[in-house]
């Protein structure tokens, strides 16, 4: 944008190559700001959307450009180097930490940006913190927020505190989870919390706000809420977004009890979404999160197209998205475990009078024990196996995920093959052998899956138990019957 003959309007945001800072970052090049981003990698910087923008290292930016300025909001001559020269400046940090001191170390960074906001004499700050209900105990994450606004507001800078609840757009941790919640649990049984109201915005109208807020009057220093058009509980967003994108209609169904650390370890094994980023987005959700006023409408309007419904933001934000891809890997993951299955099945012979006359150690399992257990291991396989794969694939991890169905396939091989060296071969020994190396693969599927998610991991152990277990009585069938 040519800004003509006028002065040229100079920013600092900090958070840039975040989700939101990183659209905040484009809309402001938009609008002809020089834009000084404080980032901790400048390499990272030059990935983002706005890395096209950004001026040679030393230089500073012009209107439509970006100024990188590599550093740590924890220090204060960063912070200074970032914000000398600013009008305007953009608190967009949130730390989705879960150490215990979690909460003072945001208290502190923000302080340490106020009283650098106030040295360089800034015009304004706009920070985007969180929707929450008063009266009532927030979660510690919530809190955490709360505390924030106030430190900022507090810094004798005008400042203006954007309080948003969900914001639906492709790269929000929050819609992430939404999304893959809703993809993949045609079902689901959940915490009291999916009743909750909450108000989510399109990341389209989050940022018209929160680039708007640069022009409020140098009088107005407050908080604002900001949200889309309605309010809805969040079990109806998950009915909603499968409906949108469609599949089929989804049944979600509230538990008594269901505690926020469980609901994150639940969210971390079914969505890519570590159950450490899980944890505060699942604590932000026990209590209605919803707009209760709308005066910013008052000072900047509404959007020009006005706000965007939750259908058409779900629309934009799935546009490059396989919204199918879960499904369409779960079948072809669960055809290749059920063809392992029944080939298993008919390679083994457990009625022969070969099998019936073997020495067996007295501790092994009962006949109904191995149709029972083996059931639900496949069933296992194919669940866990199904989630490394697609949330590979959701990475662009093409060749990790081309790897897992590799070693996926070999073990489903060594599996039935074993069938046929015990029953069919008629070798305990050679048995043996097979059923080492599948015990061996198993163990190396379990290990990817963690590197997955350690849930993923802890899920998929009973297999490699079990045929740690098989391997071992195999070859005490072998001893037995030399």
């Amino acid at each position: 944008m040519n800004p003509g003959s006028f002065e040229v309007r100079r920013a600092t945001v900090t958070g840039g190559t975040g989700f939101v800072g990183s659209q905040l970052i484009s809309e402001l090049i938009e609008r002809g700001w020089a834009v000084r981003a404080l980032c901790r990698s400048r390499a990272k910087a030059l990935k983002t959307a706005w890395g096209a923008a950004i001026t040679p290292a030393g230089q500073p930016a012009g209107a439509g450009q970006v100024e990188v300025i590599e550093g740590d909001a924890r220090r204060e001559e960063d912070l200074d180097a970032s914000l000398s020269g600013s009008e305007v400046a953009w608190y967009l940090l949130h730390s989705m930490a879960t150490a215990k001191d979690f909460r003072r170390a945001e208290s502190d960074i923000a302080a340490k940006f106020a009283r650098a906001a106030s040295r360089n004499n800034l015009q304004r700050i706009v920070y985007l913190g969180g929707l929450h209900p008063e009266g009532e105990e927030l979660s510690e994450h919530l809190a955490s927020r709360v505390e924030v606004g106030k430190i900022l507001l507090s810094s004798g800078v005008p400042t203006a505190v954007l309080q948003a609840g969900v914001v639906i757009g492709t790269g929000s941790a929050s819609f992430k989870m939404l999304r893959h919640l809703a993809e993949r649990l045609p079902a689901a049984i959940g915490p009291r919390w999916l009743k909750n109201l909450i108000t989510p915005i399109s990341v389209r109208d989050a940022v018209y706000y929160l680039a708007g807020a640069a022009d409020l009057p140098s009088e107005v220093s407050r908080s604002f809420d900001i949200g889309g058009p309605e309010s809805v509980p969040y079990a109806d967003l998950i009915k909603r977004y499968a409906k949108a994108v469609g599949l089929v209609p989804r049944t979600v169904l509230s538990a008594p009890v269901m505690t926020p650390n469980l609901g994150s370890q639940w969210i971390g094994l079914v969505t890519p979404v570590p159950s450490s980023l899980a944890k505060p987005l699942v604590n932000s959700l026990l209590h209605d999160t919803v707009v209760k006023e709308r005066d910013i409408e008052s000072y900047l309007g509404k959007p020009p197209a006005g706000l965007e419904s939750f259908n058409d933001a779900v629309a934009k934000a799935t546009q490059k998205v396989d919204t199918k891809r879960w499904p369409k890997t779960f079948l072809g993951t669960s055809v290749a475990v059920l063809g392992c299955a029944v080939a298993g099945s008919i390679l083994t012979d457990p009625k022969s009078s070969w099998y019936r006359n073997l020495k067996k150690p007295t501790w092994q399992p009962p006949p109904l024990a191995f149709p029972l257990v083996w059931t639900a291991l496949y069933a296992d396989i194919a669940a866990i196996s199904s989630l490394v794969i697609a949330d590979a694939e959701e990475n662009q991890q093409h060749y990790e995920a081309k790897r897992y169905r590799a070693a996926l396939g070999l073990n489903l091989v060594l599996n039935a093959s074993w069938c046929g060296l015990f029953f069919r071969s008629r070798r305990p020994l050679l048995a043996t052998v097979g059923a080492a190396a599948l015990a061996a693969s198993t163990v190396d599927l379990v290990i990817r899956a963690t590197k997955s998610a350690p849930q993923r991991g802890i899920a998929l152990a009973p297999y490699a138990i079990w045929t740690s277990g098989a391997a071992v009585l195999s070859a005490t069938i072998a001893r037995l019957n030399r």
